[in-house]
């Protein structure tokens, strides 16, 4: 089995975040707390509880938002001490709280889709086997079962299946192997994607270079048609933040202490 810790992970930032505009008409989705801290770093909290430093973030809607979060990380995590007269600025506990990641920024436009953005980031950031997410759910997620699924399966590409809470593509299933991938059911019943994924990066040959389409059709359709595309059934925990009411319930269960995605102690 490949070392997680090899593995980076792309995480699609780059959205406008429409249906949550209360929050996005300021800042981009991933950048909305839950608790102190953008739901994007509560998910990169997730990858690097299971050994993963690398993060590549597709971004593209205020990408300046999410570039300075990370360029000042450290003045927006724990405490300082400012020396007025000459300007110095000194982080109280030296490295404590401080994260060892690796944050690639990469621009992927303001119009891209899906697909797009993760061309122009794996350009950027060369990987033959990556994790991929959105920048907007949270998950009590084995990611080496998954990583696990995805190397026993043989395919090019594994996505996690979840019970639906909402609208996302939905799955037919049969074993490990997917049979149908429709993008934004009416009605999703059973099995729906809900992000985490594990793709090779000849899954991302079926669209054509400069293409601008959506992952979900171009690619992950396309690749259920092949009989290319793998499943890892997920059964715990999920939630996406794609309202302004899921936002106030992941909010009230990170108060509560009682997080089901928080696998790390602080």
């Amino acid at each position: 089995m490949t070392d997680i810790a090899d593995i980076p992970v792309f995480i699609l930032c780059g959205g406008q975040g429409t249906r949550l505009r209360e929050e996005t008409e300021f800042r981009p989705k991933p950048m909305v707390d839950i608790g102190q801290r953008p739901i994007l770093w509560h998910l990169m909290k997730i990858y690097s509880h299971f050994g993963v430093r690398n993060f590549v973030l597709c971004l593209g809607y205020k990408a300046e938002v999410i570039k300075e979060y990370f360029l000042n990380y450290k003045f927006h995590t724990g405490s300082l001490k400012v020396d007025l007269r000459s300007g110095v600025t000194e982080h109280l506990g030296a490295a404590d709280g401080i994260e060892d990641w690796n944050v690639h920024l990469v621009d992927t436009g303001l119009e891209s889709m899906t697909g797009l953005r993760i061309q122009k980031a794996l350009e950027a950031v060369p990987a033959e086997r990556f994790f991929l997410t959105y920048g907007d759910g949270v998950a009590n997620i084995d990611l080496k079962a998954l990583l696990t699924q995805h190397e026993e399966a043989g395919r090019k590409a594994t996505i996690t299946a979840v019970h639906p809470s909402s609208r996302f593509g939905e799955l037919s299933l049969d074993g490990d192997l997917v049979q149908s991938f429709t993008e934004k059911p009416q009605t999703a019943q059973g099995w729906i994607n809900g992000g985490f994924m594990v793709m090779e990066q000849s899954a991302m040959d079926v669209l054509p270079q400069g293409a601008n389409e959506p992952l979900e059709t171009a690619v992950l359709e396309t690749l259920s048609h092949q009989h290319d595309l793998s499943v890892y059934r997920h059964d715990g925990f999920w939630q996406c933040m794609d309202t302004f009411r899921e936002t106030q319930l992941l909010n009230s269960l990170w108060a509560s202490g009682d997080a089901p995605w928080r696998f790390w102690s602080e």
